[in-house]
């Protein structure tokens, strides 16, 4: 792109700018001079109208088109064959049994060791920098940590210094370097670690804000009966924050389901770690087939959409019982 299309295309960016804002000003000056009754809904709707366009424009139509192409082939014409594709051909099946076993293993294991993490630090000395320890990777991006750990795993031919954590370690007790990232299945799982290492830190601040949430008479009432640690948090604990549970649970759900990052950045979905999210990219604008990406991003949708109507429903149930 030359600098003089790199100025029309920023002059035509202002120019649409200002078109929007001027509507927007007549919307409101027009809003101001109607009568009073009925203002308020006009109002109402001139408010919301920008908005609406915008989410229109960015989200509605392209989820719509993107529903249309997953029924196209490259020819222009309506077929199934994309989504037959997906659930029949091996290297579709693997990426969603990966998908599968991200969903299983990364949201379980993500919330216990952030429960567990909250719970054994609760009102300790140093609780502050014990949270800032482990909540930090949640200031790195995906990339930034797919980087970081594939350095911790990284390869060298035997007899040549291993740069890589794992190798090294390996290597320092006699035995011979290990490709992690080469070795199925076990690379998807050290791919899952990295996510497990960044969403830790989410549940345990969320957990940890709820137990302290908690009456404080509820678990002195506790010890007065009795109970031992384990009671107390079995029977006051976990019922105290399952609302909270809830929410860490389905957010860190949707995140996996949605890993792209990680997998594209450390193997590219290749040796079979590839995901849907990774594959739909691959599908798309790597191997030109927009119909099987779109598939991909249909079935990514409904995958997606059970876990928020969950969620949705559970926060009503304790708007109501409030």
């Amino acid at each position: 792109m030359t600098t003089g299309d790199l100025i029309g295309k920023i002059l035509q960016l202002v120019i649409g700018l200002v078109i929007f804002a001027a509507i927007v000003g007549l919307l409101v000056f027009f809003i101001d001079k109607a009568p009073k009754k009925g203002r308020d809904y006009w109002q109402l709707v001139g408010f919301l109208a920008p908005a609406l366009i915008l989410l229109t424009i960015g989200l509605v139509y392209p989820a719509f088109r993107t529903l249309g192409l997953s029924f196209v082939d490259k020819g222009g014409n309506f077929t199934w064959d994309n989504f037959i594709w997906t659930f029949t051909q091996p290297a579709a099946i693997r990426t969603l049994i990966n998908t599968v076993i991200w969903v299983a293993f990364v949201p379980t294991i993500s919330t216990a060791l952030g429960l567990a993490y909250a719970v054994f630090i609760d009102r300790s000395r140093g609780e502050r920098v014990y949270k800032a320890l482990v909540f930090m990777p949640m200031a790195i991006s995906f990339v930034g940590a797919g980087i970081i750990w594939k350095f911790v795993y990284e390869y060298k031919s035997a007899g040549r210094e291993q740069i890589g954590l794992f190798n090294a370690i390996v290597v320092a007790f006699g035995g011979d370097p290990v490709q992690w990232l080469q070795t199925d299945p076990l690379n998807t799982f050290l791919l899952i670690l990295v996510m497990i290492w960044i969403q830790t830190g989410f549940a345990m601040v969320v957990l940890s804000a709820a137990i302290k949430g908690i009456p404080t008479e509820q678990i002195e009432a506790a010890q007065l009966d009795g109970t031992n640690a384990w009671q107390r948090f079995r029977n006051v604990t976990v019922p105290g924050i399952r609302g909270s549970l809830v929410v860490v649970l389905t957010t860190i759900s949707i995140a996996t389901l949605k890993v792209f990052d990680i997998v594209r950045t450390m193997t590219a979905g290749n040796f079979n770690t590839s995901v849907i999210a990774n594959e739909m990219y691959t599908q798309a604008f790597r191997a030109s087939e927009v119909g099987r990406g779109s598939a991909l991003a249909i079935i990514l949708f409904v995958l997606v959409l059970p876990i928020v109507i969950y969620n949705v429903n559970v926060l009503r149930k304790q708007r109501e019982i409030r």
